[in-house]
């Protein structure tokens, strides 16, 4: 049996491969580029924030968030020991219980995401029901969003890959002529709350599929729609794993970037090349290789003989990624907004938040100097929409991360009640926070150093599957294709299964492979979904689809040159260096 393996990047999926390997009897090796093990889920510490013997503030490259379709992350989350918890880390994440859509200081719309538990709980939700109407979308628009919804439900995995993955968002839901409101909540609102995605470039495959797994699981009486890590995410998560895989043998090298890999005549990989911290370099071997990298980071390693060996990897400059960085603004007193997620659903910024404090079990007058009792921790979705402070610019244009910071925070005032905007005044805030991957300013332009994959209409053809046609070489990543087709720490969790389970192939071992499962599909409608694969194999549209052929809904024009996205080719200079396999023969 061959059973070396290298795994090429420490981050979530880098991790999780290593956790499924050694399990299941491999030798493992890990390098990670960076100081500190995670990838983009660590937590980033405040440097020297912390006095009196208490640790560095927890700053976080953004929030986590682990909604009910999460099923491959949870369970190997089971799979982590942590003090005499039965589910070990997975014991650490707790219930949110409402989300908060914020569209000004009397528009604050609170709503129940949960089954309803109480009498409390009851009339929440018919008061959000109610106050829904405040929104303003018109009964009729509401009501063909629904059918649009009810579309995606009933159409079969062929059409949804061969059709919808073809058109955008906006234009599914023909969002242009709707009411403000309708293209407000429904259109863009819903999807930025998605990582990054823009309602007019998203795939209505992608955007479809995983906003069916959020509505299915918000009333749900057997899941749990919202959930958050009870601390910090290195704390209540990263460390324990890190101490799980290397006493079960795993060899973890931080400080040990990948920049280079052999691809031989044969078409096989014969050696990593990795750099530590020093800038000393050194060859490392193994039986098979896990390239578990983000891929704004693959693409610069992709050479002549790698892309002749294995031709996808060719085209991983054409997937786009975009800019979702995190602000931490630390409270002298605390005011949660609410008992989950927020949605800033008009900011420039496309912002969304949690107040942390409530949902922490070591309350975060530990960290720092002791005066923070309270964090809002904030995801910025969009840098390059104008902003609401003199000048004006975009965020990425603005000098310093000081102006990013009170460029936010007046956006966020803007959005909220009068008291709760005042508890982020200067007065009640002790310290903030910018994930240091955005370095402004720039001789260049600003930069980010770790983008966010996003699923443009059309990009599943640009994306390889785990297992590649080079005989020893695994891609473990969120650009891979899953059932997932999200870029999360499911997506790249359930990518590493996948890496994993080919390597079980190629090594002939006997070891079980790694469960996979699909996204959620009601068996209501099932009937429906199978009829429709009768219809689409005729060539016929959806029977719901009405007036609105898939010809006129597939004449999107091409994404316009001032997009919010970038080529990962771009960001790669800018930076230093199963049923959803392919449906054709490749």
């Amino acid at each position: 049996m061959q059973n070396r393996v290298v795994v090429l990047g420490g981050g979530v999926a880098g991790m999780s491969a290593a956790h499924e390997l050694v399990e299941r009897g491999f030798d493992v090796e890990v390098h990670e580029a960076k100081s500190v093990a995670g990838g983009k889920a660590r937590t980033i510490y405040v440097p020297g924030s912390g006095t009196g013997g208490r640790p560095d503030l927890p700053g976080e490259h953004g929030f986590r968030f682990f909604p009910s379709f999460y099923q491959h992350l949870p369970d190997t989350m089971k799979r982590i020991p942590f003090a005499r918890q039965p589910n070990g880390v997975f014991d650490n994440l707790v219930e949110a219980s409402h989300y908060l859509l914020a569209d000004g200081p009397k528009k604050n719309l609170r709503l129940l995401v949960r089954f309803p538990r109480s009498l409390a709980d009851w009339r929440d939700l018919l008061a959000g029901i109610y106050r829904g109407r405040e929104l303003g979308i018109p009964d009729g628009e509401l009501l063909f969003f629904i059918e649009r919804m009810l579309v995606i439900l009933t159409s079969c995995q062929a059409r949804r890959l061969g059709e919808y993955e073809q058109i955008d968002w906006w234009r599914f839901i023909a969002a242009d002529g709707k009411s403000k409101a309708y293209q407000t909540y429904l259109a863009i609102g819903l999807t930025r709350s998605l990582v990054a995605l823009k309602a007019q470039e998203a795939s209505t495959r992608t955007v479809g599929d995983i906003l069916v797994q959020l509505m299915l699981g918000v009333y749900s009486p057997f899941a749990e729609f919202d959930r958050l890590l009870n601390g910090p995410t290195t704390e209540a998560w990263i460390d324990p794993w890190l101490a799980h895989l290397k006493s079960r043998g795993v060899r973890y090298e931080a400080d040990s970037q990948v920049v280079a890999l052999d691809c031989g005549a044969d078409g096989r990989i014969h050696g990593a090349t990795v750099e530590n911290a020093a800038g000393a370099r050194r060859r490392v071997h193994a039986d098979h290789y896990v390239l578990a990298l983000p891929v704004e980071a693959v693409v610069p390693l992709v050479d002549a003989k790698l892309a002749a060996a294995e031709p996808r990897l060719a085209k991983l400059h054409e997937l786009r990624v975009a800019w979702m960085n995190g602000l931490q603004l630390f409270l002298r007193k605390d005011r949660p907004l609410v008992d989950g997620h927020a949605n800033y659903v008009e900011t420039p910024g496309a912002l969304t938040s949690i107040s942390q404090e409530q949902f922490f079990r070591r309350k975060l007058s530990h960290y720092g100097d002791g005066s923070v009792h309270g964090c809002l921790s904030v995801d910025i979705s969009d840098w390059e929409s104008p902003g609401m402070l003199p000048p004006n610019k975009p965020l990425k244009d603005l000098p310093t991360r000081e102006d990013v910071m009170r460029e936010v925070r007046a956006q966020l005032q803007a959005s909220l009640a009068p008291e709760d905007a005042a508890a982020l005044d200067d007065a009640n805030l002790a310290a903030w926070f910018l994930d240091p991957d955005i370095e402004l300013p720039n001789p260049s332009g600003a930069v980010n150093l770790e983008p966010l994959l996003i699923n443009t209409r059309g990009s599943w053809e640009a994306r390889p599957d785990a297992t590649t046609k080079i005989p020893n070489l695994f891609l473990a990543a969120d650009y891979v294709r899953t059932y997932t087709d999200l870029a999360t720490m499911e997506g790249a969790n359930e990518a590493a299964r996948r890496a994993v389970n080919g390597i079980i192939a190629a090594a002939r071992s006997s070891a079980a492979p790694c469960r996979l499962w699909p996204l959620h599909e009601p068996a209501i409608f099932a009937p429906a979904r199978a009829l429709d694969y009768v219809l689409w194999k005729l060539g016929r549209p959806h029977g719901g689809l009405g007036r609105a052929t898939m010809k006129e809904l597939m004449t999107t024009p091409a994404i316009p040159r001032h997009s919010r996205t970038h080529r990962v080719g771009d960001a790669a200079r800018a930076a230093p260096a199963d049923g959803y396999q392919s449906m054709r023969k490749r």
